[in-house]
């Protein structure tokens, strides 16, 4: 009994701030805002919990975004366009709002912004919870081969024995596109597959080598993480999907070059002829400017929204001013706002005074369902 007051307590103070941030920053009447704080309190008391309305949600899921550390492209944070899905709550239904969020967001290459927010956790209906399992919405499988390497995304290989488990068949190459996998509370989870004209993908080729097109690398065009928490007034949304669009070294410099992912630095040089006896060749350097180009170059090539990571980082400095002349402090992990290709020719490796800490609303990491 204590600790469900304590945690009544928890959610009204958030609760309380959030509102008076909703009502100060929007420039609503005071009245209205004593008027909707005593709604919730009273809300709170009777039942525990309270909701939204459509316009705090769609200003919580803003702020979150304004808020998130590891962020290098809030500058457009105003501009994410939020789906109240809030009434939907069977597996079908999600699964068709996923899509329609895919479909929207992807629209032909001119990625928009975008969230999808579903029912929050409660406390009083904790067989409701919904989760999202994948990752992201759309994300390449990988598989553990007999002789014990991998094929395809290895960061993916523990869903996709989960997916496989659950009856999925993949088609065994490295770029198959996994289903998604929603439970809601302790039912069996379901999965659906992508229908294939949803994803969008980009076939990479390099403006001035043919060579390096023999590679057929590829790479879906739209990163939409569904594993993440959307934390509002004390309110804990499960599943809220949300995109941007890719900064190229995300693709680039990360999923394809890591060693514990695709790997495919050593190939990319030979395609280029560089030396790779030694080190003192930079090879590996020069091999991720020349798939980066290949990146940005291929999805500017297909129509695909795409920012390089000097862009990105000189419009995250825009950003950070506009914070700071409205008063507010830039929330901010430096070791993730620097790109992971020449991060010190950018403006961000110079921001020493960067500091991160726990503010809401927020996107959060959660517990991995599986």
């Amino acid at each position: 009994m204590i600790n469900a007051i304590n945690e009544i307590a928890i959610i009204e103070n958030e609760a309380f701030e959030f509102v008076r941030q909703f009502y100060e920053e929007t420039g609503r009447p005071s009245n209205e805002m004593q008027s909707r704080l005593a709604a919730v309190e009273a809300s709170l008391r009777e039942t525990g919990t309270y909701s939204h309305t459509v316009d705090e949600l769609a200003f919580g899921a803003r702020v979150a975004w304004r808020n998130n550390a590891r962020c290098i492209g809030r500058l457009f944070w105003e501009s994410l366009e939020v789906i109240d899905c809030r009434s939907v709550r069977t597996e079908d239904r999600i699964a068709e709002a996923l899509f329609n969020h895919i479909a929207f967001a992807t629209n032909e290459g001119r990625i928009r912004p975008t969230i999808t927010v579903f029912a929050p956790d409660s406390a009083e209906d904790e067989e409701g919870m919904i989760r999202i399992w994948n990752h992201q919405l759309v994300r390449y499988a990988g598989y553990r081969t007999a002789e014990g390497e991998i094929l395809g995304d290895p960061a993916s290989v523990d869903f996709t024995e989960q997916c496989l488990r659950l009856g999925w068949e993949g088609k065994g190459t490295k770029y198959d596109v996994l289903p998604l996998v929603i439970q809601i509370g302790n039912r069996q989870p379901r999965l659906y597959e992508l229908p294939s004209h949803l994803v969008k993908e980009v076939s990479l080729v390099h403006p001035d080598n043919s060579a390096f097109d023999e590679l057929g690398l590829r790479w879906y065009a739209v990163p939409i993480l569904s594993d993440m928490a959307l934390e509002i007034g004390g309110l804990r949304y499960t599943a809220a999907p949300f995109n941007g669009w890719y900064m190229g070294t995300e693709i680039g410099a990360r999923n394809l070059s890591d060693v514990n992912r695709y790997d495919e630095l050593p190939r990319v040089a030979d395609a280029f002829g560089f030396d790779r006896s030694t080190n003192a060749s930079l090879w590996k350097d020069r091999s991720l400017v020349e798939l980066n180009a290949a990146v940005i170059h291929s999805f500017k090539a297909n129509g695909v929204s795409i920012v390089d990571h000097h862009t990105a980082a000189e419009q995250f400095m825009r950003f950070a001013k506009r914070e700071q002349d409205n008063g507010r402090e830039v929330n901010a992990r430096w070791s993730w706002l620097i790109p992971p290709m020449s991060p010190a020719a950018t403006p961000v490796w110079h921001q020493e005074n960067l500091r991160e800490g726990r503010v809401r609303p927020d996107f959060v990491a959660q517990q991995r369902p599986y």
